[in-house]
């Protein structure tokens, strides 16, 4: 035994019942040897880590190993840019345990695998199939593909192992940059699962002559030598086998298959029967005897129909507009142990339902369409070939006009075309004389318009016809002569008064008597009847820009002694508003000195130095006191005077 256990302490008629169905056991085995194994030898639900309570599980899987048993394969394959298709990126060798390939992030890329006698068992022949349960290689494999939307994780693929062939992983490349990590185990030795030891038949009925160990009843602490011993070691005290049961457990009847297609699972049930009668007696006889337990097997029924499997829509092939999606829809069946793998079989299997639709029409938006937004303009000549024009807008479906290049350029209507007016043929048009001479006596003129015209609708240079066929503007006329006419006579305008801006000019004008031709200037009074024409007139050259104004100057802060007087200085436009366009360095000053001349004392005649020693009282600083100020009146005003002007300054 690969592991002992240690056992509670019994009495010793107990001993003697364990001891009589244990040698009964080993007597059935090695006489009739199992030709199936036990349910739980093939049950791979357990996991590496249950029933090993309070201690731990190794990377290899063995309770409280430390996983010197087995060697770990692990990495991060990156791939760069490829052609689209399959490529080969690991090999997996057979015996790999605890198989883990993970898509780093989520790509358009997909996991493929492939025995390594060229099989497809995953993704293969270009049919991406769904997530599920596969079987190959010995082990189930898991294939996941997380939802495209919500999930960030690309695919999987997870098996326990061990694999009894070699298996090659793929990747369908479609996407720059695929990352992959993988992970697997090999055991260095052949290790024996504790576990499984303890309820296998070739642990406990081993095909050689064995013998077993049993405690010593009389031991009331349940020691034994049990635990320093060899499994294979000859016990010192054999044991004499006891009789068969009388009674023994019988499997009776089973449960309904699991599967109503395909392949199922179905449960036997054991019943307590009497060895001499096979007859099912109560349960409890049989409590001195081993029960296998519950005990599942498979069961087939009618092989399940074929099924159409339906892949997902593809992106549609238009951005905007009428397009086309598609996806794949193939024939499966399913196959293997309870129907968790699928294969890809005829179409013609499938012919009992209607196949789903490979295609359908999609928009994910209307297209922007070009819209003409006007007629044809007139032509640009009256004859001739020129061309007219129109309005061609890019409209999305909302309405609003947007870029051209948002329409498709190749369908956009003309907006611009040549117009052929015909033959250009140009003749003289012209208009009435005019009613009225352009003078009032002796000769003048009449005059009238003279044009060339083409289609008699647009007049063009008069070059386009024969100058020396064009007709007379001006016609001459004579009212007589003229005698003691009186008129104004203007002279021409003056130079302006200002080179930029504003500014005015002006000119004679004199009241004249026209005489047979002879002009004679007279008194402005005799022409006083007639409307006199202006003498002047504003006049603008051009604009002055920006420039520098300034206001009068205020009034000098002292009378005498220098003051200083201030104004303001402001850059302003033509239009009065403020500018910093002018030039700094023409900038007026806005603050000057003046009163500069020195200040004369009036002369009060009776302030007068009444001492002859005021100087001494001036020295001695007694112009404080004002009988002195009176005294030496003239000398203290000076001395207080000249103080004021030190502390103005």
């Amino acid at each position: 035994m690969a592991c002992l256990m240690q056992l509670p302490t019994w009495r010793g008629h107990q001993w003697r019942l364990i001891q009589h169905f244990l040698q009964m056991t080993l007597l059935l085995s090695l006489l009739c040897p199992p030709t199936e194994p036990v349910p739980w030898d093939n049950d791979s639900s357990s996991g590496p880590g249950e029933g090993c309570e309070g201690f731990q599980v190794d990377v290899c899987g063995v309770c409280a190993g430390d996983g010197s048993s087995c060697e770990l394969f692990s990495g991060t394959l990156f791939l760069s840019v490829l052609s689209v298709g399959y490529h080969k990126i690991l090999d997996i060798p057979s015996g790999a345990q605890r198989i883990k390939i993970q898509e780093t992030q989520k790509t358009r890329n997909y996991l493929a695998l492939r025995t390594a006698t060229g099989e497809s068992v995953i993704n293969g022949d270009w049919v991406i199939d769904r997530p599920g349960h596969f079987y190959a290689a010995g082990t189930q494999l898991t294939y996941k593909r997380p939802n495209e939307i919500r999930s960030r994780a690309g695919e999987s693929i997870t098996a326990p192992g061990p694999t009894n062939q070699e298996l090659h992983l793929f990747v369908i490349y479609q996407q720059p940059n695929p990352t992959v990590y993988y992970e697997y185990i090999l055991p260095k030795d052949p290790i024996t699962d504790t576990y499984s030891d303890a309820y296998s038949y070739s642990s406990v009925l081993p095909l050689v002559e064995s013998h077993i160990i049993f405690p010593d009843p009389e031991n009331s602490d349940g020691e034994s030598s049990m635990g320093s011993s060899h499994p294979n070691q000859v016990p010192t005290d054999p044991i004499t086998p006891e009789p068969v049961p009388q009674y023994s457990w019988v499997a009776m009847t089973t449960t309904p298959c699991s599967a109503t297609c395909g392949t199922g699972s179905r449960q036997v049930l054991f019943s307590c029967v009497e060895r001499a009668t096979q007859t099912t007696v109560p349960g409890d006889l049989c409590s001195y005897t081993s029960h296998s337990g519950p005990q599942v097997e498979e069961c087939q029924s009618q092989p399940c129909p074929a099924f159409w499997d339906v892949g997902e829509w593809s992106e549609c092939s238009k951005t905007c507009g009428p397009g086309f999606q598609y996806r794949q829809v193939i024939c499966q069946r399913t196959q293997g142990h309870h129907g968790n793998s699928t294969v890809v079989v005829a179409t013609s299997h499938c012919d009992n339902t209607e196949m789903p639709e490979t295609t359908t029409v999609c928009q994910l938006k209307i297209c922007s369409e070009w819209q003409i937004r006007s007629d044809w303009t007139e032509c640009s000549v009256p004859c001739g070939v020129g061309q007219r024009r129109r309005e061609v807008v890019c409209v999305d479906n909302l309405g609003d006009i947007v870029s051209d290049e948002e329409c498709n350029m190749a369908l956009r209507p003309q907006d611009l075309q040549n117009c052929d007016k015909g033959v250009c043929a140009s003749s003289w048009f012209y208009s009435l004389w005019s009613e009225r001479c352009s003078a009032d006596c002796a000769e003048g003129s009449r005059s009238r318009s003279v044009v060339c015209m083409m289609s008699q609708t647009n007049s063009l240079p008069l070059d386009n016809c024969d100058e020396e066929d064009k007709p007379d503007e001006l016609m001459p006329c004579d009212l007589g002569p003229c005698t003691q006419r009186l008129e104004w006579y203007t002279g021409a305008w003056g130079q302006c008064s200002s080179e930029c801006g504003n500014g005015t000019q002006s000119r004679g004008v004199v009241c004249v008597v026209q005489n047979n031709g002879q002009l004679e200037v007279t008194s402005d009074d005799r022409c006083s009847h007639l409307p006199r024409p202006p003498s002047g007139q504003t006049c603008y050259l051009k604009s002055c820009g920006a420039q520098w104004y300034m206001t009068e100057w205020s009034s000098c802060s002292r009378s005498c002694e220098g003051g200083f007087r201030v104004r303001e200085v402001r850059c302003l436009r033509d239009d009065q508003t403020t500018s910093h366009d002018c030039d700094p360095a023409l900038e007026p000053a806005n603050q000057e000195k003046c009163n500069t001349h020195t200040c004369t004392p009036q002369i009060d005649e009776s302030c007068r130095d009444m001492y002859y020693n005021c100087v001494v009282v001036v020295q001695a600083r007694l112009c404080v006191y004002s009988y002195y100020r009176t005294t030496c009146c003239a000398s203290c005003s000076r001395v207080i005077e000249r103080d004021t002007l030190h502390r103005i300054r």
